[in-house]
């Protein structure tokens, strides 16, 4: 049986929500020292595969669908494509930001 591409993005997402909880599980964890949560942050965003983490390949795809809006929205006025590209900017210039300064604050010599 083949599956449509909703069902394999609802699939995706859910790996992704699992893998997030994961996450969200060992930041809970009682013995993560300051140093161990700014290494768990550094890897959000710094995550060398793929290239440039977690927040990066959200705000990429982010994009695509932008510029897939860019291409089918009605009357190409830029009312979907221009929140996304938006939410794009503001994951990698804001939320990516935000996670450096936290880790830098957590443990700065973890800074190469």
């Amino acid at each position: 049986m083949t599956r449509t591409r909703i069902e394999r993005v609802r699939a995706a997402v859910g790996i992704a929500s699992l893998a997030l909880q994961q996450i969200e599980d060992d930041l809970s964890a009682d013995d993560v020292d300051q140093e161990e949560l700014a290494a768990i942050l550094r890897e959000l965003i710094e995550d060398t595969d793929p290239p440039g983490g977690l927040i990066t390949a959200l705000a990429q795809l982010l994009t695509v669908a932008a510029r897939r809006a860019e291409q089918v929205e009605p009357d190409r006025d830029g009312d979907a494509s221009c929140p996304l590209h938006e939410a794009a900017a503001l994951i990698t210039n804001n939320a990516g930001m935000c996670l450096i300064w936290a880790a830098r604050a957590l443990h700065p010599q973890g800074d190469s």
